[in-house]
């Protein structure tokens, strides 16, 4: 009996042994070095830090790693200069206090934005003016609102994935990533505030269908193409003056209560890139191309005119 018990010590040493060296075996098959140097990591890790000390002690010799590593323009100096800078935050003691403010003034521009909008000098057409105004400017606050709470929702999604689990800022990005979420639904609404039916296809068609007519009943004589040319350049010139007039009380409002808040928040990010921009300066060029065009209007219609009275 002994002499079974001993034989079953050797074998469960031998099996000990086996095990042993399978495990040695998985472990240089999955790592370089026991200890876990000479990873590629390491040598992302010393170029970044060569950059980030050469950048502020010596530019050309900055320069030239750039050049080594392929980094041949000043955005690739930037590509490379947001990856190495590996804080998420770069002022994370003022970074609550930059995302509260910012809030903050995203739920006054959304509420106050269209308000007070009113131009008496224009007698009896001032209701009308006001609320085709208004219509622009709350189109391009809103826009801009739900545009700016959805990219902080992405911006604090990101910087919270590239961030350890123990890092102390960690829970800060994840409560306003969370609160962006939250807030994105109620700011990503209609922009215009029109009940859905006016923006349906059967609304859209009618509109067609009296341009349609208006257009043919205009070729029919001089008098109708004289009076179609007149309303169509009435029409453009309004659109033109409309837009203009939302545009620039639009990004007035964004600038007074969202841009400084906005700029402040980036900052305290950092390497974040710029801010979302507002829509109020493609309005006013659509607003000069209305106004280009109406103008327009008359010399080329009646030259139209002409052309087809000689038919």
């Amino acid at each position: 009996m002994e002499l079974g018990a001993d034989q079953q010590k050797e074998h469960d040493k031998e099996q000990a042994r086996r095990d042993e060296r399978e495990r040695e075996r998985l472990d240089d098959a999955t790592v370089s070095d026991d200890d876990g140097s000479g990873l590629v990591l390491d040598e992302l890790d010393e170029t970044f830090d060569a950059f980030l000390t050469l950048r502020k002690s010596d530019g050309e010799a900055a320069a030239e790693l750039l050049n080594t590593i392929g980094a041949s323009s000043e955005v690739d100096g930037d590509i490379i200069l947001e990856i190495a800078s590996k804080r998420p935050l770069g002022h994370p003691e003022r970074f609550e206090d930059a995302h509260t403010t910012v809030m903050r003034a995203l739920e006054v521009l959304d509420r106050n934005g269209d308000r007070g909008i009113n131009f008496k000098s224009l007698g009896f057409v001032s209701p009308v003016a006001q609320f085709l105004v208004q219509l622009v400017t709350r189109f391009i606050i809103r826009s801009h609102v739900g545009s700016v709470i959805d990219n902080l929702r992405k911006l604090y999604a990101r910087r919270e994935a590239a961030t350890l689990i123990d890092d102390p800022t960690r829970p800060m990005l994840t409560r306003a990533r969370v609160q962006a979420q939250r807030l994105r639904d109620g700011y990503k609404r209609n922009p215009l505030a029109l009940p859905t039916f006016l923006l349906g296809g059967a609304v859209l068609s009618t509109v067609i269908s009296v341009v349609v007519s208006a257009v043919r009943a205009a070729i029919t004589n001089w008098i109708t193409r004289g009076i179609f040319i007149a309303v169509l350049f009435i029409l453009l010139a309004v659109a033109a003056w409309v837009i203009l007039q939302g545009a620039g009380i639009a990004s007035r409002r964004i600038q007074l209560s969202l841009e400084a808040p906005l700029n402040a928040l980036y900052e305290t990010i950092g390497r974040c890139g710029n801010p979302p921009k507002d829509q109020s300066r493609v309005f006013a060029v659509i607003a000069l191309i209305v106004a280009i065009v109406a103008v327009l209007i008359i010399p080329i219609g009646g030259g139209i005119g002409w052309l087809i009275d000689q038919l």
